[in-house]
This record gives structure tokens, sequence and C-alpha cells, in this order.
């Protein structure tokens, strides 16, 4: 066989493998396991196959540049995200552009026609609440891969990544309710966000079984940060609750703040459960109960989904990942102790 008309068709069948995989290996992706790039890098140096990387490059039509959408880099839970989705992007030859929207959908509209405007790769979407599924999936019409993060988007298609957020909380408010709890509050999200509903049905799921009314004044609805958990403490004390479910760790770092203005301490006049798992949690006074949340991974597991469907993979459907209770101080549990 000729060198200089050996094809990637030639190398798959020299090494057993499908044209895909050899396109994977000869683009230095970081999917391929390490025993087939040795079978197809040798088939490579068998039959003298040169790869025309400029040819590839215009082939592809589009430049190493992935996007990366961030509803709210303020929280340190999706600047953790965003670590992971960074490190894989950086390994497999892609340069991560990030842009945050601050919940802004019209802020959120005018980073993706930017990046459109730039022919990115692919894109990795936290939507900012108030995301119509339209918006994203137009981009996924024209071709573009698209996934999103944490948030998955009502009536569209997309592939997304999230954690269990109703096994999360479920386990929470079980954990508090095994404590001794019957006026439990859930702090923080808001009713029109799909993770809040999740969350909060966790939460209601579990009162149910334990055989406890919902009480619809122990729902304090607000913005997930920190003002919203300060807020929320002077309706928790008048309402009589003794506990709450946070919808992430920076409303329950905002409900300790407002339990210390008043001398309370979550963990011995109050039972308080954040959700993520932020590094900061475990550095509070008290330490937060939180749910384990594998931030990074799901970063790391979105950014290989835009990969795959980069390459070609049609077939990416959505990713739960596991959750954990972690307990600490906060919850009035010993420290380590089991859910």
């Amino acid at each position: 066989m000729a060198a200089g008309r050996v094809t990637m068709v030639d190398i798959a069948r020299h090494a057993g493998v499908s044209k895909s995989t050899v396109s994977l290996v000869l683009q230095g992706s970081p999917l391929v396991k390490a025993e087939t790039r040795e079978k197809v890098s040798a088939a490579i140096d068998a039959l003298g196959y040169v790869y025309n990387r400029g040819a590839a490059n215009l082939r592809r039509a589009r430049t190493n540049i992935v996007g990366m959408v961030i509803n709210d880099l303020a929280n340190p839970f999706f600047a953790e995200l965003a670590v992971g989705i960074e490190r894989v992007f950086q390994a497999a030859g892609f340069i991560p552009l990030m842009a945050n929207t601050q919940e802004n959908p019209a802020r959120q509209a005018e980073v993706l026609k930017s990046m459109r405007e730039h022919d990115i790769a692919g894109l990795i979407v936290c939507p900012a609440r108030g995301t119509r599924g339209e918006d994203l999936a137009s981009l996924a019409k024209a071709g573009m891969p698209v996934v999103t993060a944490m948030r998955k988007l009502a009536g569209t298609r997309l592939p997304s990544v999230a954690p269990n957020n109703v096994r999360g909380a479920r386990r929470a408010t079980e954990h508090l309710i095994r404590l001794g709890h019957r006026k439990i509050a859930f702090v923080g999200g808001y009713a029109d966000m799909i993770a809040q509903n999740e969350r909060c049905g966790g939460y209601l799921s579990a009162l149910e079984s334990a055989g406890i009314a919902a009480d619809p004044s122990l729902v304090v609805e607000g913005a997930p940060n920190r003002e919203t958990g300060h807020m929320a403490v002077a309706r928790l004390i008048a309402t009589g609750a003794t506990a709450a479910l946070c919808f992430n760790d920076v409303v329950a770092f905002g409900v300790m703040d407002g339990l210390a203005e008043r001398r309370l301490r979550a963990g011995v006049d109050f039972g308080l459960i954040g959700f993520d798992d932020v590094r900061e949690a475990r550095f509070t006074s008290p330490p937060l109960t939180t749910v384990g949340v594998d931030s990074q991974g799901l970063g790391e597991r979105a950014a290989h989904t835009v990969l795959r469907m980069i390459h070609g993979d049609t077939r990416a459907e959505d990713h739960v990942g596991d959750v954990s209770l972690i307990i600490r101080e906060s919850c009035g549990a010993a420290e380590g102790g089991k859910p």
C-alpha cells in the first residue's frame, strides 16, 4: 500500500477499531484508552500514515475554543464546577472561554450571541433563571454541541449534568426528622427553578413519609444567596421552626449569620443543613452539615459530554450525579455521624 494513499479507514481496519476512534487518537483526545491508543499508533507507524492537521481543522470548520457560560460565579459551588470543566478542556487541547451571566437572561443572550459569532466548538451552560428552552435549542439545531449543567431546561432534549437533588434533599430532611425536629423549613430558591422544585420536592416527600403535614409558611423563597438566608431567620423564628434545609450552602451561611446576630447557634439552638458541600462549609463555625455534591466531578462530566458530541457522538444523555449527606455540627449531631 502506498504511504501517500493510506486513509483513516485503512488505519481503523489494521488496528481493529472504528474510524471515529482513529480520529480521536489523531486529535489527541483523552477519551481513548491507553491500550487502544497504542494499537492505533502502531497501525499508523506500520502503514506510514501522515496526518494532515491543517486539512482536518478546515474540515471541522470550527475553532478549538469552547464556551463556559456560568450563571453565578460569586457562588463558590459554580467556581468549583468551572474548575472541573476547565481541567478537562485544557487536557483535550481546547481553550475554554468563560462568561458569568449573574443570573441575567439578557446578559446570557448577549454572551451566547458573541460566542456563536466566534464559532466555538461546543458549549456548556449553567442557565440563568428565566432561560427558555428555545434559547439554547436553537444553538443545538444549528449544529453546536450544547450541554446544560446543574439546571435542566424543560422542553428540550439537550443533555444535562446535575446532582440527584431529590435524593439529597430527602436524606437531609430525614436526618433532621430523626434528630427530633418536626417544624422544618426549606429556605432559598424560587419555585420556577427546576433545581428548587427537585430539592423542595425531596424535602416535602420526607415530611410526608414521616406523617408530618407540610406547612407553606415554612417554605421561604428567595434568591439562592447569603442575603436570603440572613433575612429568612426572622421568619423562621416567627413560625417556630426548629431546623431548616437550605437550597444551597451559601443560603445556609446567611442563616448562620442571622442566627448569630440573635445570639443563637446552629447545632445548639437550631438545626441547619446546606446543599453542595463547598469548601467553606467545613470551616464555618460551627462546621456546616450539608448534602455533598461532587462539583468538580460534575464539571468534568459535562466537559467530557461536550467533547464526545464535538467528535460526533449523537447519543449524549443526561447524567444524574450521586450525593451524600455529610454530617457536621450545624445539624446538632456529632460530626462524622451516620445519616
